[in-house]
């Protein structure tokens, strides 16, 4: 497959391109169907306050293909901040093709370009070994800490 990826800074109207792909990505991760309009809200509400985080997106030929979400975590030991990249999907029919890679470069680059960031963190279902496979492959490890939740 032979095309040019774009990377932009997602705009409102792609929302609801975004929220398909989280429904998408739900499913396929985790088997879990989300409910629509807590997501569709959600999304919006990220375009909405941007202290929440900020979309990005992947376009092929003016198509949205891929599209991940960043959000901030203060770090009081590094008094910056770290870069969290959530909500990745790229299309099945553009996975390696070298999509997210272009979306982790543009986000390495702001992190680089910008001495209030720390660096970047990503969390992933540890059952999900494609995933981790791709985070390997652009350089970030799982190494240095566990995630425990409650939700």
């Amino acid at each position: 497959m032979d095309f040019e990826i774009i990377i932009r800074n997602a705009k409102e109207e792609d929302a609801q391109t975004i929220a398909n792909f989280q429904l998408a990505m739900a499913l396929e991760t985790e088997n879990l169907k989300l409910n629509n309009t807590i997501l569709e809200n959600g999304v919006k509400a990220v375009f909405t306050d941007s202290t929440k985080g900020k979309y990005y997106v992947a376009e092929c030929n003016g198509e949205i293909i891929g599209s991940l979400l960043t959000t901030y975590e203060w770090s009081d030991w590094r008094n910056s901040t770290v870069l969290w990249i959530q909500s990745v999907y790229v299309m099945p029919e553009y996975r390696q093709h070298g999509v997210f890679k272009k979306l982790y470069n543009h986000i390495e680059s702001i992190w680089k370009s910008d001495k209030k960031y720390a660096g970047i963190r990503l969390y992933v279902d540890k059952t999900n070994q494609k995933a981790i496979n791709v985070y390997n492959k652009v350089g970030m490890n799982g190494e240095h800490y566990q995630l425990f939740e409650i939700m």
